[in-house]
Order: C-alpha cells, then sequence, then structure tokens
C-alpha cells in the first residue's frame, strides 16, 4: 500500500519523500510493525485534528513511519532504540534533501516518543507522534478519537498479533542491550520475557555512586 490512502475524507501525505519512507519501512519491518508504523500516523492525525493543531502534516507522518527504525537489525546500534532510530531517520531524511530544521524536529519526535510527560510539552509534531504511538500501544486517549475512525484504521492496517510482536521485538533490544533500559519500560518488557536478564536498579547505582553519602 502506497503513501495515499483516504480514511473519510483525510488523506494522508502523498510526497516524494512519503513515498520513500514508506518503500524504506515496508522493507525493515515485518506486516505487524508496519502497520503499527501506519496506525500511529492516522491515530496522531485524528488527535491533531480533534485539538485543531497547527503542525506539519509531512512531518508528522515521516516521523510516524520512521520510528521504530532502531528496532530493526538494519538501524540498530549501540544507544536506546528511540535514538537510534532517530540517528537513522535523520540520516534517511538529510540524504534526501529534507531541511536540517525539519530533520531535528522529526529526530526529537522519533527521539522521545516513549518519553511521557515531555514529548506532549514539546512542540505539536514531537507530542502527535507520542500520543499516536501510545493510542496503538496502549490505548491513551483512545476516547478522544471517533470509534468510526478506529474501526477503519483497523481495517486498513490490522493490528495481526501486534501485543505479543512488539513486546517480542522490545524484548530482543533488552536482551542485546540491558545498559539502555535503565529507568525505562524496556526494563519491564526485559524482566518479563528475557530469562535471567540483570538491568541495573536505579538504587544501586544511587548507592554505589563514588560519594561518602
Amino acid at each position: 500500500m502506497g503513501s495515499l490512502v483516504t480514511v473519510r475524507g483525510i488523506t494522508s501525505p502523498d510526497t516524494q519523500l512519503a513515498r520513500k519512507a514508506v518503500s524504506l519501512v515496508h522493507r525493515m519491518h515485518s506486516e505487524t510493525m508496519k502497520n503499527h508504523l501506519h496506525r500511529t500516523w492516522w491515530f496522531s492525525e485524528f488527535l491533531g485534528k480533534k485539538r485543531g493543531l497547527k503542525y506539519d502534516r509531512e512531518a508528522v507522518y515521516l516521523a510516524s513511519l520512521l520510528h521504530d527504525l532502531g528496532l530493526t537489525n538494519e538501524y540498530a546500534a549501540d544507544n536506546r532504540f528511540e535514538v537510534d532510530g532517530a540517528d537513522a531517520a535523520s540520516r534517511f531524511l538529510i540524504a534526501e534533501g529534507y531541511p536540517e530544521a525539519k530533520a531535528q524536529l522529526v529526530w526529537d519526535a522519533i527521539a522521545l516518543h516513549s518519553s511521557a510527560g515531555i514529548a506532549d510539552r514539546r512542540e505539536p509534531e514531537v507530542a502527535l507522534v507520542h500520543m499516536g504511538a501510545h493510542v496503538d500501544v496502549m490505548g491513551l486517549r483512545i476516547e478522544e478519537i471517533t470509534p468510526g475512525l478506529i474501526d477503519d484504521t483497523l481495517a486498513l492496517y490490522p493490528r495481526l498479533g501486534f501485543k505479543a510482536a512488539f513486546q517480542e521485538a522490545l524484548a530482543a533490544v533488552a536482551r542485546k542491550k540491558p545498559h539502555t533500559a535503565v529507568g525505562t519500560g524496556l526494563a519491564d518488557i526485559g524482566r518479563r520475557h528475557v530469562h535471567g536478564l540483570e538491568v541495573p536498579n536505579v538504587c544501586d547505582l544511587l548507592d554505589h555512586a563514588p560519594f561518602e553519602s
């Protein structure tokens, strides 16, 4: 499915760059994860319209589609997966001639997309990607979206076992990079799904700081 999709009169961005982003994520992700990325965009858009926000629709679209690149083998590096994904997205966009200021906005939206209490206080583009992703992952703010819009989006982009697939993807990150789980929800995923995983406890880190008290 290309970038041009319409849901009840709302049409997704269909720029050349949007089409290239769709092509990239369709190569990188499974069908289940790919559908999550598209749902993130639509839920972001529905919330943006509901709240009457002014925002760069293409930037929200690009950040939504690219926000989980850090979960792929091709783009995973040594940082938190959100930062790995933000770095990869920024490199891709700048290589395509996207303005650096907009690439930075997309970087922020991706790097902060899991940061509740921070992302939602930032620019509308950053807040919307965070909120759209969390509608899909946890159902947060779903009551703000007309049920028919939810149904139409799920019909276009079915969940296909997303809950299990997403936890599996995050568990793989915790297994490979447990140091990135400290103080994040990734620690919960790791403790539940990765046998024997030891994520440093923040209390221990505090107690072992090189000071007397």
